[in-house]
């Protein structure tokens, strides 16, 4: 994928839009997301806490049920940020999620630069290794 042609400045702008969304009341940490889609769409989460903490919903997911929400497609490129807009790498369960929901080849800005999916969550587990065989 041409990473050159990703505007990861919008990116990072619909992040922090979305991360002023936040419902991070017991953490007093905010956070958002904000992912470019295969069909030029960018879509954005917050995250939404829960007095439960265990409930709590990550950037990651509610970009996700925005991703179905608003006609489905796949994920190209994934910026994250914190209330500075420094970048946050998702965590291990969104990695995952966003695994689920990458289109071939796509990238995400991480403290260190650009990275692939493959690269952060090598060897993954998807919907590929569900296949049954006779």
């Amino acid at each position: 994928m041409d990473t050159a042609a990703i505007n990861w400045d919008a990116l990072k702008e619909a992040a922090t839009a979305a991360m002023k969304n936040s419902y991070s009341p017991y953490s007093a940490f905010p956070v958002g997301a904000a992912a470019l889609l295969e069909d030029g769409r960018v879509v954005s989460g917050c995250n939404v806490e829960n007095a439960s903490y265990g409930l709590t919903l990550c950037a990651e997911c509610t970009l996700v049920g925005a991703l179905a929400m608003t006609g489905g497609g796949r994920i190209r490129a994934f910026y994250c940020v914190d209330a500075a807009g420094a970048v946050l790498m998702p965590c291990g369960r969104c990695r995952q999620l966003l695994h689920e929901f990458r289109a071939p080849g796509m990238v995400l800005m991480t403290g260190r630069g650009i990275r692939t999916m493959e690269e952060i969550l090598p060897d993954a587990f998807g919907p590929e290794n569900l296949e049954r065989t006779p």
